[in-house]
């Protein structure tokens, strides 16, 4: 069955528990991932969140109003299958993270991310032994060995699923440390999305807002708040 019919075709969801979890059923049917695995939950909350997505939707069916059930495919068709690719590929951010590279004016500017980056950067070295370089300017900067190795042990302690929310709260915000900060609880997805808007937001201040730009910006935060809520609701209890 394909998940991602064009009209809704069933009367009401449900969650059943399932070998290895929890799963969503409609009219009885059991929900697949687009490529035909079963869609079986780490979570009784989250299998209830993404029943509730498909309880939701009215006629036509909207996969852009299922953040969840997106989410959860792609732990079980992408990451599953390609864990160590993806846990690599979120190690990269940590060598040019976006809190190491500062501007070099103005002041107010300078100021504005050393209060809002220099604790999150403190609380990486004190509490995940990693500390990171920080630079004026683009040009990339070595990061210590042992302080980058410290961060992949921590992507790589997550299961298929938290990979799968971090991969989201690392790549929209471009921060490896905004995105652990948030898994780990230091920070919620709102306080990580504006701390990586911090240059956005003071360019916009100087030279006004644009409304395209605002609504990419707005898209971006509603995705990092899907991924924490996926996050949260795929925790054992």
């Amino acid at each position: 069955m394909s998940e991602w019919a064009s009209r809704r075709f069933w009367t009401s969801a449900a969650v059943e528990p399932a070998p290895g979890g929890w799963q969503v059923t409609l009219d009885g049917r059991p929900l697949h991932t687009p490529g035909k695995l079963p869609l079986v939950l780490p979570t009784r909350a989250l299998a209830q969140a993404i029943a509730e997505e498909w309880d939701a939707q009215t006629d036509a069916i909207d996969p852009n109003a299922m953040p969840l059930t997106r989410a959860a495919n792609s732990a079980i068709e992408k990451v599953a299958a390609r864990f160590d690719a993806v846990a690599a590929m979120l190690d990269e951010y940590g060598a040019t993270d976006l809190l190491s590279y500062r501007a070099e004016r103005p002041p107010v500017l300078v100021d504005r991310q050393a209060a809002g980056w220099d604790p999150l950067l403190d609380w990486a070295a004190e509490t995940l032994g990693a500390r990171l370089a920080v630079t004026q300017g683009v040009i990339p900067i070595p990061q210590d060995a042992a302080a980058l190795k410290a961060l992949g042990r921590q992507v790589r302690a997550l299961d298929n699923w938290g990979l799968t929310a971090l991969h989201d709260l690392v790549t929209l915000p471009g921060s490896l440390v905004l995105g652990l900060a948030t898994v780990r609880g230091r920070i919620d997805a709102d306080t990580a999305f504006a701390l990586s808007r911090i240059d956005e937001d003071f360019q916009a201040e100087e030279w006004g807002r644009d409304a395209e730009a605002k609504a990419a910006a707005d898209a971006r935060r509603a995705a990092m708040r899907d991924a924490e809520r996926f996050w949260r609701l795929s925790r054992p209890d």
